[in-house]
């Protein structure tokens, strides 16, 4: 991501926005730290998307109701010596 300090984006706001536009975020500086992002529309927009809970998320999933053949190890576990 590019940065600009702000005067130089003033100066230069074509190229910011293009570059913006074309998918690259640009950041603007004010007094040597980051005050802005500038984004393209279509990025502010997939930001401005509803996320999907972690449970629907899950629930969403192609596996779902897909029976596993989970089988526990009974053996004892390796030696570790000494930890």
């Amino acid at each position: 991501m590019k940065t600009w300090q702000l005067q130089e984006a003033k100066a230069h706001l074509s190229e910011v926005v293009r570059e913006a536009t074309a998918g690259h975020p640009q950041e603007i500086t004010l007094r040597g730290e980051p005050a802005a992002i500038v984004l393209s529309k279509a990025q502010y927009i997939e930001l401005l998307k509803p996320k999907l809970s972690f449970l629907k998320f899950m629930r969403s999933s192609p596996l779902v109701g897909v029976e596993l053949d989970i089988e526990r190890i009974t053996d004892f576990p390796r030696d570790l010596g000494d930890l």
